[in-house]
């Protein structure tokens, strides 16, 4: 086949075919640098497309190429002109490693080679670093997750139903399209370009986009398997995070949907990769950025020129130091975090450890919406407070932080604040700056009238002028939280469960909330108050409920941060 010429003496070579063992051929497109080689390879294995390459977040395979790299980007099995059917994860590990031990023969490859992608295309890196291939050297999983039931899927037992069901759509989309089905690729395409309406579909679990008997059944096993289990461990390395013996440099972002996944994986490697070298070599950088794109920008918020990280560059840096023996990462600081607020980069030697600066709900029983009596303090409740109570409607569910297709970002949560189906806990101002590094956690005593039920924590920046800025979110369900314990009506329990990780400071003058609900719809998917699955429920199947927050003596209820230094409240 001819080479392309891309300019500066960098070559394209389409549609290279290997052979893996069960006979299923994968096709990559691969760019030559200038001169004859061989050279260090970059691998890329997406669903995407070839030719996309993750260029919405990376620079495109030439730049790299004219860096003196031989880049391959090769479509995963049943995508794109690869051969086979696509099930997501499923055959990652062992294809990944395959396409390897095929590259490794190419002439164009000098034996060294690192991974690298973001999202599919950081989980395809996990998967294979796990099969031990020779010659894989180094990977950046950006964006991804480990343990995808945690980290990608579920949250405390809810499934994170926009991020899950939107993509889940996006990828059935090219199956019913390889597939020739025509009206199934129709209705696909309608629901795909409605994301409002996606969520709202009831029982979501029977949504006509995804419940064609011709199409594959994945969506249809995300939404059915709740649990933790057999099912999950065998797609991603939760499991297996001593089989990774690499060094990794891993990429999270406060406001994208799978933050948790990419600091998890981070710590897993971390603590438990295969060897003491790998554990020492994992790095990470957490930015203020969505999934995509990552800049300066979320929506109107201007983050400031620091939030511009050069990726690009730090990504070569890190290939150069492995798989070209530069040494020029050995300066890199194992974590680097940018702490929205002041909106600059610090660094640490490793991830914080568990938090310990507690703050404490008060009120005077009417803690409802941000003109309620709501407070956050350092002291300990000295008597007992009334309870807080407000009602839960799955009819009318509190919306998440970005709306009715819970976009991602740092939105005023202000006009959501002034409904009674929350209560609002807000400190007195900070005298000094105050910053949090790493992961809250929250005790919540908690009763409620039903006997399945949702609690959602929320942390909000307020600041001088009174915006509410979403900052993180967590959220349990009862039949997960309380699954060996068991669970009632009308009981009150301890609710103790983490947001997600995230690094933000108060100047001074601002002031911290606390928002508790029963729901954040549809980031995640809403608790029906019966025994009825979620993705099965409806409005015949819903039930109101009536929560009350305990915060006494005997029971008080805090938010726990990981406070950097002396707390300024």
């Amino acid at each position: 086949m001819a080479l392309i010429d891309c300019g500066s003496g960098v070559r394209l070579e389409r549609g290279l075919r290997c052979r893996l063992s069960d006979g299923v051929s994968l096709v990559s497109d691969h760019y030559y640098p200038p001169g004859t080689g061989p050279w260090p390879t970059l691998l890329m294995r997406q669903p995407y497309g070839r030719d996309i390459a993750s260029t919405v977040v990376y620079a495109h395979p030439v730049w790299f190429a004219r860096h003196e790299y031989h880049v391959v980007i090769q479509d995963v099995r049943g995508r794109g002109a690869s051969e086979g059917e696509f099930y997501p994860f499923r055959n990652e590990s062992r294809d990944g490693a395959e396409t390897i031990a095929w590259l490794r023969n190419q002439p164009a490859c000098n034996g060294r080679i690192g991974m690298y992608g973001f999202s599919y295309q950081g989980a395809t890196q996990l998967l294979a670093a796990a099969e031990q291939p020779d010659g894989l050297q180094c990977i950046a999983p950006h964006m991804t997750a480990a343990d995808l039931y945690y980290g990608w899927f579920y949250h405390h037992g809810a499934l994170r139903l926009s991020s899950s069901l939107g993509w889940g759509i996006q990828m059935l989309r090219e199956d019913a399209r390889r597939k020739g089905l025509h009206e199934t690729s129709r209705r696909l395409e309608a629901a795909w370009a409605n994301v409002r309406a996606q969520a709202a579909h009831l029982p979501y679990g029977q949504h006509p986009a995804i419940t064609d008997p011709a199409l594959p059944g994945y969506v249809r096993d995300w939404i059915s398997h709740r649990e933790p289990g057999e099912y999950w461990s065998a797609l991603d390395v939760s499991t297996r995070c001593d089989r990774i013996h690499v060094p990794a440099l891993h990429l999270a972002g406060w406001y994208d949907s799978y933050v948790q996944g990419a600091v998890d994986g981070y710590l897993a490697l971390r603590r438990r990769a295969g060897s003491e070298f790998a554990r020492k070599k994992q790095y990470l950088i957490a930015g203020p950025w969505l999934h995509i794109p990552w800049g300066d920008r979320i929506g109107e918020l201007n983050l400031g020129e620091e939030a511009d990280l050069d990726t690009d560059a730090i990504l070569m840096r890190w290939f150069n130091h492995w798989l070209k023996d530069s040494t020029e990462f050995a300066s890199e600081p194992r974590v680097r975090y940018f702490v929205l607020g002041p909106n600059q980069w610090r660094s640490a030697d490793d991830w914080p450890g568990q938090a310990e600066q507690a703050v404490f709900l008060h009120s005077a029983g009417r803690a409802n919406s941000r003109k309620g009596d709501g407070r956050l303090a350092k002291c300990l409740p000295r008597s007992d407070e009334p309870r807080d109570v407000f009602v839960y409607d799955p009819e009318v569910p509190v919306l998440a932080p970005g709306g009715p297709q819970a976009l991602s970002g740092a939105f005023d949560q202000a006009a959501l604040e002034m409904g009674n189906n929350l209560l609002c806990y807000t400190s007195d101002e900070v005298k000094r700056e105050t910053e949090v590094f790493g992961q809250p956690h929250i005790m919540l005593y908690a009763a409620t009238s039903a006997p399945h039920a949702d609690f959602t924590a929320k942390i909000v920046r307020v600041t001088a002028q009174g915006r509410a800025e979403f900052i993180s979110i967590g959220v349990a369900r009862s039949s997960w939280l309380f699954r060996d314990s068991g669970f009632a009506a009308d009981e009150v329990r301890a609710w103790q469960f983490t947001l997600e990780p995230v690094a933000f400071a108060l100047a001074a003058g601002e002031r911290l909330r606390l928002e508790i609900a029963s729901s954040a719809f549809p980031l995640y998917d809403r608790n029906p108050s019966t025994p009825t699955l979620p993705q099965l429920a409806d409005q015949w199947s819903w039930s109101r409920s009536t929560q009350q927050i305990l915060h006494t003596a005997a029971h008080p209820s805090a938010l726990y941060l990981p406070v950097k230094g002396d707390a300024g409240w």
